[in-house]
C-alpha cells in the first residue's frame, strides 16, 4: 500500500510538472518564431525603406536635370524615369513652399489647395526629404511618402503577432484541454477501481454480520460492526460517482451540512472543538449529498492535521441577495503561505508524510465540476490558521 500512495504521488506530480515544462516550452518557441519573424520583416521593410529612397532620388536627379537651363542628359531617357514612378508619393516645392509638381496623390476636386497645404506639412514633418541644388542660389526641395506597399508592410509584423498570439492560445488551450482529459480519465480509473475492490470485502462483512447474528453474538457488537459496514458503502458509493456523472438534487443543505460535521466531532478528540452557525431557515440548494458531505469531511480532517489534534473549527453558511451560498471553513491551524493558496489543490501536493495530496483535490472537483461552484483560500496567516470558502448557488 505504501508503495502504492508513493507511486500515485509520484505521477501525479510529474502530470504537473510536465505540464508546466511543456507550457514554458510552447510559449519559449513561441516567442522565439515571434521574434525571428519581426526581426526579418523589420529588415524587410528597412530594405524596401532603402530601396524606394534610391528611387526618389534618381527620380530627383531627373527632375533637376529636367529644370536646369543645360541640355545635358537624355531627355526621353529622364521622362521615362518620372514617369516610371507609380507608386512613391512626391511633391516638388520651391523655397517659398510652392508646389511645383506632385505624383501619386490623390487631390480633392474641392479645397484643393488647402488640402495640398496640409499634405506639404504632413510630408515635411516626415523629414523625407531632398534638396535638389539648380544653381548656387536656387534650391527645390522634394518631400516623399512611403508606398502603400510598403506602409501594408509595416503592418505585417503586428499581424504575425496577432496570428502568433491565437497560434499560441489554441496551442496553450489544446494542451490542457488534453492534460485535464488525461487526468479525468486517471480520476475515472482511480475512482472506479477503487469502488470496485472495496466492493467485494463489503460484501463479504456483510456475509458474515449476519452469519454471526445467527450464532447469537452480542447485538451490540454487530451494530458496530454494521455502522462500519455501511460507512465504507457510503466510501465506495462515493468514490463510484467520482467515476461517472452524479445525480445534483435540491436539499436543504442545513442538515446536510450538520450531519457532516456531527460525523466528524464524534470521531475526534475532545482536544478539538467544532462549532457550527447555521441559520435556522432551510436553504435549498442542489446537490449531491454523499459527496458534498465528502467535502465538508475532507476539509475538517485538513483542519484537524493543520492544528496537530489541538484547536477550533467553526463552520459558518451564509446567503446574500445575489441567491449565493457561502460556506467558511475556519481553523486554527499552521496557515497557509499565500504562494500556496492555489498549489495545495494540486494532486499530489502534501505536506504530510504519508498523505497523497488528494484530498483538496477532490474536494475542488467536486464542487467546482459537479456542483458548478467554487473553493479557494479566502485567507490564512502563518501559525494562527485559515479559512477555506465554498461558494454555491442557492436552488430556486
Amino acid at each position: 500500500m505504501k508503495k502504492l500512495r508513493i507511486a500515485l504521488k509520484n505521477f501525479m506530480h510529474s502530470i504537473y510538472e510536465n505540464r508546466q515544462k511543456g507550457t514554458i516550452i510552447i510559449v519559449g518557441i513561441s516567442i522565439s518564431l515571434v521574434s525571428i519573424f519581426l526581426y526579418f520583416s523589420r529588415k524587410l521593410v528597412d530594405e524596401l525603406a532603402h530601396e524606394e529612397r534610391n528611387k526618389v532620388e534618381i527620380w530627383a536627379e531627373a527632375m533637376r536635370i529636367l529644370s536646369s537651363d543645360s541640355n545635358e542628359g537624355d531627355i526621353p531617357l529622364i521622362l521615362k524615369v518620372l514617369q516610371s514612378n507609380r507608386t512613391i508619393p512626391v511633391v516638388l516645392i520651391d523655397e517659398k513652399d510652392n508646389v511645383i509638381t506632385y505624383k501619386n496623390i490623390d487631390i480633392p476636386t474641392k479645397d484643393s489647395a488647402a488640402f495640398m497645404k496640409k499634405e506639404v506639412q504632413r510630408l515635411k514633418a516626415q523629414d523625407n526629404k531632398i534638396i535638389i541644388n539648380l544653381s548656387e542660389a536656387n534650391y527645390q526641395y522634394l518631400y516623399y511618402d512611403d508606398s502603400i506597399l510598403l506602409k501594408k508592410l509595416n503592418y505585417y509584423p503586428f499581424v504575425q503577432l496577432l496570428v502568433m498570439t491565437i497560434f499560441l492560445l489554441v496551442v496553450y488551450f489544446a494542451v490542457r484541454s488534453a492534460k485535464r482529459a488525461e487526468q479525468n480519465q486517471l480520476w475515472v480509473g482511480l475512482s472506479k477501481e477503487t469502488a470496485h475492490q472495496l466492493g467485494t470485502p463489503i460484501s463479504s462483512l456483510m456475509a458474515w454480520t449476519e452469519f454471526l447474528r445467527m450464532k447469537n453474538v452480542d447485538e451490540g457488537l454487530l451494530q458496530d460492526m454494521s455502522k462500519d459496514v455501511n460507512r465504507l458503502k457510503i466510501i465506495a458509493d462515493r468514490f463510484s460517482k467520482i467515476g461517472s456523472k452524479p445525480e445534483i438534487i435540491p436539499v436543504d443543505i442545513v442538515p446536510t451540512l450538520q450531519n457532516a460535521t456531527n460525523y466528524i466531532n464524534k470521531r475526534t478528540s475532545a482536544k478539538v472543538k467544532i462549532e457550527t452557525f447555521l441559520p435556522n431557515e432551510p436553504i435549498p440548494v442542489c446537490l449531491c449529498v454523499p459527496l458534498f458531505e465528502w467535502v465538508v469531511e475532507n476539509l475538517c480532517k485538513n483542519a484537524i492535521d493543520a492544528m496537530d489534534g489541538v484547536g477550533y473549527i467553526s463552520i459558518t453558511l451564509k446567503t446574500n441577495a445575489e441567491g449565493m451560498v457561502t460556506i467558511d471553513v475556519s481553523d486554527t491551524g499552521k496557515g497557509i503561505p499565500k504562494s500556496k493558496f492555489k498549489t495545495i489543490f494540486r494532486p499530489g501536493f502534501t505536506t504530510k508524510a504519508r498523505g497523497w495530496g488528494l484530498g483538496l483535490t477532490l474536494v475542488k472537483r467536486i464542487i467546482e465540476e459537479y456542483h458548478e461552484g467554487k473553493i479557494y483560500v479566502k485567507s490564512s496567516e502563518i501559525n494562527k490558521g485559515t479559512t477555506f470558502r465554498i461558494e454555491l448557488k442557492a436552488a430556486n
